[in-house]
């Protein structure tokens, strides 16, 4: 059977989302292709070209997108007067931020960076031009399985090579998982430094489980959260890890907005002035989805609430849920949460309250941010804000809290913790009472000597003078990752039988005294049904770790924190004595999940995606200095062929030894020409200049031999 896509040109702007469709020959497709392509312009939003009602029935699209990642800055130029003219802050290119003036790192000069918003099913095409020159990058689309195409899940010297300056790399997928997901860098602080951005995957009103809970599900309702410091990521990662810097986000921004730095006063009213803040607006009566994306990269949790307001939660990671009516709701870097908000109270402004936790509490930096929802037809003049002062101390509004810090499945009911919520999705053969895998993963902060920041005996661990130079190294089972020099998909034929290690290969090691880093990784059987137990054990201090797996959507079964430290062995008697309940019947689905500090948190999914996978704490800190591993999915005939010239990298370590290269060729010029420069400048001039002009004499003329004579003539 012939597949149906269609092709999709932006013209011009949504209005009132109408849509407007005229048929057009196809001329850009693969001619090879054996899909029936159906041609579509549409009358659309010029950065959006996909965004439209979802129809039952109605082809995919392909949608095509441009992005150019470059290095920029806050408050430049084209910000003209922002903040003290507010519709200045709004201009083409200028990005506020939260007021303070740093480097970014920007996609299409905008951060977050271009929303992308599809139906299900649709072809994306994004073609990433890297525009910085000192960097290279990838982008991830995080919440994309990536079951047809892995090599485009974005992740350097895994699934690809890194896209060099001046490069461009197309990125090709089926948008195939439904929900709420965004993009972002997988290249060091990239996105801390704002390479990121939301991808919306809709679907037909009449598959939506929630169709009848809300009557808006707006662009304009997304909102895009991140922990925000006042210099480049790298700046701060590398003053933590080689002095005394600290790794403490001061703040928060909404949707690139954020009140942080305090302007000069310019009005009478005496009243501290600040950077704009994200609003989002709302007709009284109505009801509303919204989409919270947690970019965050630092060990800061978010609880979010709304004044006067509940919110009703739906989904999380694109997994829809029976829906919770809740006060708040925290979520980790790499989550995503839709909610609905019933604009059922009188019409003003009503703060929403972004919380931070963990390194952002009251112990160190309170970091907190705030948003305005606004009601349509108030009375206040424009841009107006809640009379009630904001501050992290009145941050949080008591009751019911969706997804808690460093909280397990237990008898509260002022909590609700993941293994609770009850997934819409129908029973798998995930959920059966054994899994065919399972793999135990513990991890802490440990105090040993890593090599890349601390070198006995002139500054190990303990050598250092200033104890606040002291870094602990985060670890999977006792492993820092290092990435191999080659994609491991994509070269796969490269790949060595001892290239790989695990805590099964490096059991003669003592890891636990000295720093061990390799390549970490394990491989499911294709098909299993894999189960794997994630252990924060807890010793070193309070903490928490967001884990995502690329590839996978998994089954949150079971969440526990069992004291304020664990051993594996404690979780495996526990487990052993029957006291370890696990949700086989509907439990949530995930790709990111938090893992209570002193406990555990146990995930199931069927291995049926093959492929090289990276799994690692999302917060980007640990997973640059190694808290990663590789989950290989089958065998290398399991994985699908590499694509036609796709990008090859790797070490040129040539034999030393070899002191001359020689090129032979029957007949070549160059045997007959002197080397150096001078014989390079004669063959260049011959094939440019010479050439050229016999072949237009050879055009004009009759016979070899008059064009040889002309030739002669001529010189």
């Amino acid at each position: 059977m012939l597949l149906s896509t269609t092709v999709v040109i932006c013209l011009a702007a949504l209005v009132k989302g109408n849509i407007i469709y005229r048929e057009n020959p196809a001329n850009e497709l693969d001619k090879n292709s054996t899909e029936d392509v159906h041609i579509e312009y549409v009358l659309l939003d010029a950065s959006n070209p996909c965004k439209r009602n979802c129809i039952v029935g109605a082809p995919p699209m392909l949608c095509r997108f441009h992005f150019e990642v470059e290095h920029y800055h806050t408050l430049s130029k084209a910000c003209h007067d922002c903040p003290y003219n507010m519709t200045d802050c709004y201009r083409k290119d200028c990005i506020p931020g939260d007021g303070t003036k740093r480097g970014i790192i920007a996609v299409n000069r905008q951060i977050p960076g271009p929303a992308i918003e599809v139906c299900q099913n649709d072809t994306v095409v994004v073609d990433v031009s890297n525009k910085m020159t000192s960097e290279a990058t990838t982008i991830h689309w995080h919440g994309q399985h990536m079951q047809s195409t892995p090599y485009m899940d974005g992740v350097p010297f895994v699934t690809q090579c890194p896209i060099l300056p001046q490069d461009t790399f197309r990125y090709t997928f089926k948008a195939a998982q439904a929900g709420t997901h965004f993009w972002h860098s997988h290249i060091g602080m990239q996105r801390a430094d704002g390479c990121y951005g939301p991808l919306i995957v809709h679907v037909p009103e009449e598959t939506d489980p929630h169709i009848n809970l809300y009557d808006y599900d707006l662009s304009s309702h997304v909102m895009t959260i991140i922990d925000w410091v006042t210099q480049l990521g790298t700046e701060v990662l590398l003053a933590h890890l080689h002095n005394d810097g600290v790794n403490k986000p001061p703040t928060l921004l909404i949707n690139g907005l954020g009140r942080y730095k305090q302007f000069d006063n310019q009005s009478e009213t005496g009243e501290p002035f600040f950077m704009a803040t994200a609003r989002f607006t709302v007709e009284q009566g109505y009801r509303y989805r919204f989409r919270v994306i947690n970019a965050g990269f630092l060990n800061c949790p978010i609880e979010m609430t709304v004044d006067n307001h509940t919110i009703t939660v739906i989904s999380t990671d694109g997994g829809d849920i029976k829906p919770i009516e809740t006060t708040s709701l925290v979520t980790y870097a790499g989550e995503r949460f839709d909610f609905i908000l019933k604009a059922d109270q009188p019409k003003d402004v009503y703060w929403i309250r972004f919380k931070g936790l963990m390194d952002c509490d009251e112990r160190f930096t309170k970091a907190f941010q705030v948003a305005v929802l606004e009601y349509e037809n108030n009375d206040l003049p424009p841009y107006s804000y809640p009379p009630q002062n904001v501050s992290y101390d009145n941050s949080h509004i008591d009751g019911l809290q969706v997804n808690p810090l460093n909280k397990g499945v237990e008898e509260n009911d002022s909590v609700i913790v993941m293994p609770q919520m009850e997934s819409l999705k129908p029973w798998d053969e995930s959920l059966k009472e054994k899994p065919d895998f399972q793999y135990y993963i513990a991890y802490d902060f440990y105090k040993i000597s890593n090599q890349e920041f601390h070198r006995p005996p002139h500054y190990g661990f303990y050598d250092v003078h200033n104890l606040k130079q002291r870094v602990l190294t985060p670890q999977l089972n006792h492993i820092s990752m290092t990435m191999p020099t080659f994609p491991l998909l994509s070269q796969r034929d490269e790949i060595t039988d001892d290239l790989f290690c695990n805590k099964e290969t490096m059991k003669e090691q003592n890891c636990s005294e000295t720093h061990c880093q390799c390549p970490h990784g394990i491989k499911i059987p294709l098909g299993a049904v894999a189960e794997l137990i994630f252990i924060d054990e807890g010793f070193a201090y309070d903490a928490n770790h967001p884990i995502h797996l690329h590839g996978y959507a998994f089954r949150v079964v079971a969440m526990e924190r069992m004291g304020t430290n664990v051993t594996v062995e404690q979780v495996q008697q526990r487990d052993a004595d029957g006291l370890i309940k696990r949700n086989l019947v509907n439990a949530p689905t995930k790709d990111t999940v938090t893992v209570p500090d002193g406990g555990y948190t146990i995930v199931r999914f069927k291995a049926d995606n093959p492929g090289y996978w990276i799994l690692h704490c999302h917060l980007e800190f640990h997973s640059e200095i190694g808290m990663a591993m590789i989950v290989q999915v089958g065998e290398k005939e399991d994985m699908l062929p590499v694509p036609e010239n796709f990008p090859k990298c790797g070490n040129y370590l040539p034999d030393p030894l070899v002191k001359e290269i020689t090129y032979k060729s029957a007949g070549s010029l160059s045997a007959l020409l002197p080397t150096g420069f001078f014989s390079n400048a004669i063959i260049g001039y011959f094939f440019a200049v010479v050439v050229p002009r016999i072949q237009a004499m050879v055009n004009g003329f009759p016979n070899i031999y008059s064009s040889f004579s002309a030739f002669m003539n001529f010189y």
